[in-house]
């Protein structure tokens, strides 16, 4: 097999692991403990089966591809750049995908999923539930959508907007099993927002440190609002 062959087999591996996760993993858990619903625990277990993920497709990278995890090479910045970039990240993902909820929200009047309001149950006032379910996030996400799928579709299509939308695409769709439409088109825009960033600036790190900040602000307000009044149900 080529190598851009071993790439695309990568994505598809990676792609499925993560909707296997998306899909399967908490029915799973449901089995395993005896416990149904999406409770603390059980949610706790779902973060670890990506760290899974994580190993396996690192495992397949090192065993089959043989080659360098992240093809992007890293690039170092200074700490004042650092602070700037994940500042300006962060508000450009908070206003886009503001003004995005806005316009769903007045052409659908949808609403939170009925499954992100059992979520923010379950790590209700869990502080080191929270921390941990937004490092999972930053680092597995990042790492593997951004990190190891965009540079590859980038090299199989020689097209570096091809890796940018794809690998945004993909993104969306994994979270597509939240249940609403706000919950693809939110990552899609996200994941096209880091694209852009990571294949600008070659730092994956910027991205893990925003994709943390990002969504503990958002667990946390979460946390502090009565999430039942904001869904459909």
């Amino acid at each position: 097999m080529s190598l851009y062959g071993k790439y695309a087999l990568g994505i598809l591996f990676t792609f499925v692991l993560l909707a296997a996760v998306m899909l399967y993993a908490l029915p799973l858990i449901y089995l395993i403990t005896g416990t149904k619903g999406i409770t603390s625990v059980n949610f706790f277990y779902t973060r670890i089966v990506l760290w899974m993920v994580l190993f396996f497709v690192f495992l397949y990278n090192f065993f089959v591809e043989k080659n360098a995890f992240l093809l992007q090479k890293e690039k170092n910045y200074t700490v004042s750049f650092y602070t700037k970039s994940v500042i300006r990240l962060y508000f450009t993902c908070l206003i886009g995908t503001s003004v995005i909820g806005i316009i769903i929200q007045l052409l659908t009047q949808e609403g939170m999923s009925s499954k992100m309001v059992q979520i923010s149950s379950a790590f209700k006032n869990n502080y080191l539930l929270m921390i941990f379910i937004c490092l999972t996030a930053g680092v597995v996400e990042e790492l593997l959508m951004r990190g190891y799928i965009q540079p590859r579709i980038e090299r199989i299509y020689n097209n570096q907007y091809c890796g940018i939308f794809i690998s945004a695409l993909l993104f969306g769709i994994l979270h597509s099993t939240y249940g609403t439409i706000g919950q693809v088109v939110v990552p899609f825009f996200i994941g096209t927002v880091f694209a852009m960033f990571y294949k600008q600036y070659s730092n994956i790190k910027i991205l893990i440190i925003c994709h943390f900040m990002y969504d503990f602000v958002s667990v946390m307000i979460m946390n502090l609002i009565d999430t039942k009044h904001l869904s459909v149900l």
